[in-house]
Order: C-alpha cells, then sequence, then structure tokens
C-alpha cells in the first residue's frame, strides 16, 4: 500500500495540472478574440497599441536673417517637419483642456504676435491668472527662462505647465495623453515625428518637444525696421528717424535727459531677455510687491518685482502692456518712463525722468511701429491646421 500511494500521487498531479494549463491557453484566445473579431484572413491577436505609420523624419533648419543670432536648439529635440506639423496641431487643439473649449492659442492669437490682447488672461474655469499673456516671438534665441518670472529653463519647460494650471487648462496630462492615444491621427502623428511603435510609448515629454519645435519656427523679421535698415531698402520718414534717434542711447546728444530706451531692448531682437523692475510700483519695502515676479522663483529679495524685458517686435500689436497689462497704449507706456519710476532700492538704473513733448512721443511710436511684421502675423505655417 505504501508503494502504491508513493507512484500514484505524481499521476493524479499530473491529471490536475494539464487541464488548468488548457485552460488558461483557451481563456487568453477568448479574450483576444473578444479584443480583436476574427476577420478572414487576418490574426485575431494583432496588437492594437502598435501604430501603422511610416517613420522618416525630415529635418527642418530655422530660417533666420544674418542680423539675428543663432537659434538654440536642445539637443535631445532636434528640429523636424513632422515635430513642427504635431506641435502645430497640439498648439491649436482644444483638446489639451479639461473642456475642450481653450488651447495654447486662446492666449496666444497669431494675429495679435501671439498675445490675446487682455489685461489679464482667463482660464477655461473663468478664472482670471495674474499675468499678460507673452508675445511668442523669436523665442527660438532665448537662453535665459520663460513666462514674464523665468520659472521656466526651456520652452519644453514651459509648455507643460499651461495644461495643468486651474488658472488656464486645468487639465491632468494623465488625461491628456489617454485622449491623445485614442484620437484618431495623434499616435500616427507622434510616431511620425518621435518613432515611437506603440500608443502607451506617447507621454507629455514627448508633447512639449513638438509644442516647443512649433514655437521655434515663429521667428519674426520681416518689419519695414528690417528693410530699411538690414536690407537697405527705402527710407525711414522724418518722424520714423526722429523716433530712432530718441530710441537709440548712441544717437543721443544728451543722455542725461532722453528715453535711452535700447538699454534694456537691445540687439536685433529687440530684447535680451533679461529681468528688471523698470520702476513700475512704489512699495515701502521689497517685500510690499504685490507680485514679486522673478523674486518669487529665485527667492532673492532683490529680484523681487523684476519681470522678464519682452522683445519689442510687433510691440503695436500686443496691447495691453506690462506684466499685468496696466498700460492699454503706448502712449501710456511712454508717459510712465519718462516719469522715471518710484526710486525703490532695485529699479533699474537706468529708469530716470525725461522730458518728452508731444511730438517726440509720437515720433517714438512712429519707430515702434515700423517693428510690426506682418508677414510673420499673416504667415500660412503660423495659423491653426483645423
Amino acid at each position: 500500500m505504501i508503494r502504491f500511494n508513493f507512484v500514484e500521487k505524481p499521476y493524479i498531479m499530473k491529471i490536475k495540472i494539464l487541464p488548468a494549463a488548457i485552460l488558461a491557453v483557451l481563456l487568453s484566445i477568448t479574450a483576444c478574440q473578444e479584443d480583436n473579431p476574427i476577420t478572414p484572413g487576418c490574426d485575431p491577436c494583432i496588437d492594437e497599441g502598435l501604430i501603422e505609420a511610416p517613420y522618416n523624419p525630415q529635418p527642418y533648419e530655422i530660417e533666420t536673417p544674418e542680423w539675428f543670432p543663432k537659434p538654440v536648439i536642445p539637443a535631445d529635440n532636434p528640429m523636424t517637419v513632422e515635430g513642427i506639423a504635431l506641435g502645430r496641431h497640439l498648439f491649436y487643439d482644444p483638446i489639451l483642456s479639461s473642456d475642450s473649449t481653450q488651447s495654447c492659442s486662446s492666449c496666444h492669437d497669431p494675429q495679435l504676435s501671439f498675445t490675446d490682447g487682455n489685461q489679464i488672461s482667463r482660464g477655461v474655469l473663468g478664472i482670471d491668472g495674474r499675468r499678460s499673456s507673452m508675445a511668442i516671438v523669436n523665442m527660438a534665441f532665448n537662453t535665459k527662462g520663460f513666462f514674464w518670472d523665468g520659472r521656466s529653463a526651456t520652452l519644453e519647460g514651459q509648455a507643460l505647465l499651461p495644461v495643468e494650471d486651474h488658472t488656464e487648462l486645468n487639465e491632468s496630462w494623465e488625461n491628456v495623453i489617454g485622449k491623445l492615444k485614442n484620437h484618431k491621427d495623434y499616435p500616427a502623428m507622434f510616431r511620425e515625428a518621435f518613432g515611437i511603435e506603440r500608443k502607451n510609448e506617447i507621454t507629455k515629454e514627448l508633447a512639449v518637444k513638438a509644442i516647443a519645435q512649433f514655437e521655434r519656427t515663429l521667428v519674426s523679421y520681416q518689419s519695414r525696421f528690417d528693410q530699411v535698415v538690414w536690407e537697405q531698402q527705402g527710407w525711414p520718414t522724418d518722424a520714423e528717424q526722429r523716433g530712432r534717434d530718441l530710441f537709440y542711447v548712441e544717437f543721443a546728444t544728451n543722455t542725461l535727459d532722453h528715453p535711452g530706451c535700447s538699454h534694456c531692448h537691445g540687439s536685433s531682437l529687440f530684447t535680451e531677455n533679461n529681468y528688471f523692475n523698470n520702476g513700475l510700483d512704489s512699495v515701502a519695502t521689497l517685500s510690499d510687491f504685490a507680485d514679486y515676479g522673478l523674486g518669487e522663483v529665485t527667492g532673492n529679495i532683490y529680484d523681487n518685482g523684476k519681470f522678464r524685458v519682452p522683445t519689442l517686435r510687433n510691440i503695436a500689436l500686443t496691447a495691453p502692456y506690462m506684466h499685468d497689462g496696466r498700460f492699454a497704449t503706448l502712449s501710456q507706456v511712454l508717459d510712465h518712463y519718462a516719469s522715471g519710476g518710484h526710486g525703490v532700492s532695485n529699479e533699474d538704473a537706468n529708469i530716470k525722468s525725461f522730458s518728452l513733448t508731444e511730438q517726440q512721443k509720437q515720433d517714438l511710436i512712429a519707430f515702434l511701429n515700423m517693428l510690426t511684421d506682418t508677414s510673420f502675423v499673416n504667415n500660412p505655417a503660423f495659423q491653426s491646421p483645423f
């Protein structure tokens, strides 16, 4: 009896294991068939996560004039035709917002040099943000941080934040990626741009890389100023020339009583993307600013009240002005600078009062209007693809 039990136990275990293995196989086949109804001549277990699209990205070189610096392109995000196309779609697609009513372009309209014309931008919840939207112009040349306060070091980093900001698109990236994976077109576009093979490889990092690629193409360099000064085509009007002399400090005969706008709006970009306290607010101490700006990011009290200097290219299209949109017109902006600030300890040294006649004000505005680039705002490649 003992020998019989020793022999029979392995035999019994074998016949128990065999049906379990068969059952597992049958269950997997059944599940596969439920997800993939059998079509004659087709494999019922095709992985639905696979993306059927070619991957043959075409390199893209940003077109820039000789008087511009070289664009800064991250090594891990080279420009491609396919990446730009994907980024352009994502930029204009309200799929990035929680209720599909707003996109990046809601606050960055190409006709307004990619601003929104509002004093303070408002998101999908109807909540006002703290600041006015910045123009997205010549971003490919900026190495000093993005947003008014410089909180993001790169365009990729900048593109991450509005999606999850409650005062902007008010969505989670997890939900956005889910919508992109289930979209009829986006999986193929992600593969064409980045070579991924499956839908589950779509990530927020790839999405913002594409958006950043599109934004780097937004280069403005064909204003009347460029044509007259750099390309030597035509002449400035008398008012434009007088305004130019007032704008550039090197043309001044008396720098103590001169606007000297080029101190902060220098270079061919009309900004060097630095951060200044430009004398907007009178505060008792550096801790009393309503908005700390750069200081909120660095934690340095001497950076409180400092904001990034925006470009003046297309400035006539981007009213209202300043980080909080407090000035409705360029005339008001000039009046502010002529007043000389408030003497706060960290105001930029170039914020000094100067005299400005009404004629001089109009001359400066005539010069600033020379910086409007209609070919930029009307460029078909920058408009919505929908």
